[in-house]
């Protein structure tokens, strides 16, 4: 078999993803054999990223009815509870400081958020729902509940808390790893 016909499948032919437990080396290419563990971050990754992809799909139409988008949505809902600075959010979300700034300035202007005096620190203001943000965000519960409830009736409620506490634990010690790249050596850092 060509190393072309390789590519995804499992050291015994087997096509990768399959569904199955069993994990073995992959041959990825030419020359290169993944370690079961490359594998299962390379399919925990490939995972994640299209569930975000799904993720943003939905929250759009969601939001959509509302006035919103999924990032303006995503930006109040960090807010919601108490006034966060820009950097927080960003921190929280696991984005850059800069992308949370240009949807929060957008929040602003359109009267959906308002900045205040951050008594922590004089240049670094709060960043707040107004009532119109708080009606828009109100305005998507009933689609965000209904979906909820679909997932938990799909995955059940167990499995469903158990798939939001893996998640949080994964990036809770991804973040913990400290895990610096370096160019032509791969990932160095603690752990």
């Amino acid at each position: 078999m060509s190393s072309e016909k390789q590519a995804g499948r499992l050291g015994n032919g087997e096509p990768a993803g399959g569904g199955g437990a069993r994990v073995v080396n992959v041959t990825v290419g030419e020359g290169i054999v993944a370690r079961p563990e490359q594998d299962l971050l390379t399919r925990t990754a490939l995972g994640v990223f299209r569930l975000n992809g799904q993720f943003l799909t939905v929250s759009e139409e969601m939001a959509r009815p509302a006035g919103l988008t999924a990032a303006w949505w995503q930006v109040l809902g960090a807010v919601l509870r108490e006034p966060q600075p820009v950097a927080g959010i960003a921190r929280t979300m696991g984005i850059t400081r800069q992308s949370v700034q240009r949807v929060a300035d957008l929040l602003v202007r359109q009267g959906l958020a308002e900045y205040t005096p951050n008594p922590a620190h004089r240049r670094a203001k709060l960043l707040r729902p107004t009532d119109e943000g708080r009606a828009a965000v109100q305005r998507i519960q009933p689609a965000h509940a209904d979906l909820a409830t679909r997932l938990k009736e799909a995955l059940g409620e167990e499995q469903f808390a158990e798939t939001a506490q893996t998640l949080e634990r994964l990036s809770e010690v991804l973040a913990g790893l400290e895990a610096t790249v370096t160019p032509g050596t791969g990932v160095r850092g603690g752990s």
